[in-house]
């Protein structure tokens, strides 16, 4: 029997943002991940150029596979075969590849709460059972070897995800190796989200590979490359895994858009434009970080990385949903109900995306200071 797949709610907001919109109102963006910083301008005349000389067609870029292989070496220091790349239109069908791939129907796949909605809900579309780890901020929102170590029975897989959606919050060098540690002891194959990869706002994040290349990494061009409406993302397979998930890769999705490949090498190689970027970020952060304790918000995950804050507002709500809606309708401002997230304790927080320019994110607290402190508290 096909267990229900949830809706992801942010979409909803999301909706009643542009009904907003379409009847005249201001509304800023806060809902989503979406990097409001373009593609890089190289990568943008490069795809010109490819569109004018390049006749369409099914293709996997080599260069492009050669090339995410060269970042593993230089920015993790580890040696990985370009076969071993496959390039996905995006990083969900990545994710859902790994899944159909490396587990059988029924088994049990571990992964943190809070966490991104699609992890449960795109096992339960692949007909695995999600295990989900309450985490709080004693774990820093994130999973821990010791949480791990604890389930009865061991689950088959685990998915990690440093930085994390909705936190932010990275996992240390020295968890990582100890969650290796558990999940080699216990038989749990590791599939590793890395698309926020790049955006960090003090030590950059490790990858899994370098503590276990038997890993699956899913990654993406959307987030740090601000390239989200390329659809184009990748799956780092273990070699013996290659065929299957190549196999899987062609029946279900073909190949990733011809443009997107040939934009995403040039991408790789924009470093001072993407840097930029994260300066960006950077000082979106700051600003929600001074300003949401003075608004009440006091209980927030540390923002290591990725461009989220995970807020708690029990004080004032135990519907984050409707909470999210009165706010987007009140001031115009989208926010993510926490409940996408967190289906036992998110309807008491709620998501803050600082992927918007610096100027809407000023905007946005300058109508979000009044609201919030006309706000009756619930306790």
């Amino acid at each position: 029997m096909q267990e229900r797949v949830e809706p992801f709610r942010a979409f909803a907001i999301s909706q009643l943002a542009r009904a907003l919109e379409s009847q005249g109102r201001s509304v800023i963006h806060m809902e989503f991940g979406q990097p409001s910083t373009p593609a890089p301008a190289r990568a943008l005349a490069a795809v010109r150029d490819a569109l004018d000389r390049d006749p369409p067609g099914y293709w996997e870029s080599l260069p492009l596979r050669q090339r995410i292989a060269h970042h593993y070496r230089e920015r993790h220091g580890v040696d990985v075969d370009p076969a071993r790349v496959v390039l996905t239109c995006g990083a969900s069908p990545a994710l859902l590849l790994a899944l159909l791939t490396r587990f059988q129907v029924g088994e049990r796949i571990a992964f943190a709460r809070p966490g991104y909605v699609a992890y449960r809900n795109t096992a339960r579309a692949a007909h695995l059972r999600p295990v989900e780890i309450g985490c709080g901020p004693e774990s820093r929102y994130q999973l821990t070897a010791a949480a791990l170590a604890a389930l009865d029975p061991a689950p088959a897989g685990v998915i990690l995800a440093s930085p994390a959606n909705p936190t932010g919050t990275i996992i240390a060098p020295e968890e990582l190796q100890a969650i290796v540690r558990v999940c080699r002891e216990r038989g749990t194959a590791i599939v590793s989200d890395e698309i926020y990869h790049g955006l960090h706002y003090g030590e950059a994040a490790h990858s899994i590979l370098e503590y276990a290349p038997e890993a699956f990494v899913v990654n993406s061009f959307s987030k740090y490359y601000s390239m989200v409406d390329w659809r184009l993302g990748w799956l780092l397979v273990p070699e013996a895994y290659v065929d299957t998930v190549r196999a899987y890769a062609g029946n279900l999705f073909l190949t990733p858009p011809s443009p997107s490949q040939q934009a995403a090498l040039v991408a790789m190689d924009c470093d001072d434009e993407l840097e930029g970027h994260r300066q960006v970020y950077a000082r979106n952060r700051a600003l929600l970080l001074e300003a949401l304790p003075s608004m009440g918000l006091q209980r927030i995950a540390p923002p290591d990385g990725a461009f989220y804050i995970w807020a708690d507002v029990g004080h004032l709500t135990d519907d984050s949903l409707a909470f999210c809606m009165r706010l987007a309708q009140e001031t115009g401002v989208a926010l993510a109900p926490g409940i996408d997230f967190d289906p036992v304790d998110g309807h008491r927080f709620i998501r803050f995306s600082f992927a918007p320019g610096t100027g809407q994110v000023e905007e946005a607290l300058r109508r979000l200071r009044p609201w919030f402190a006309a706000q009756p508290s619930i306790r």
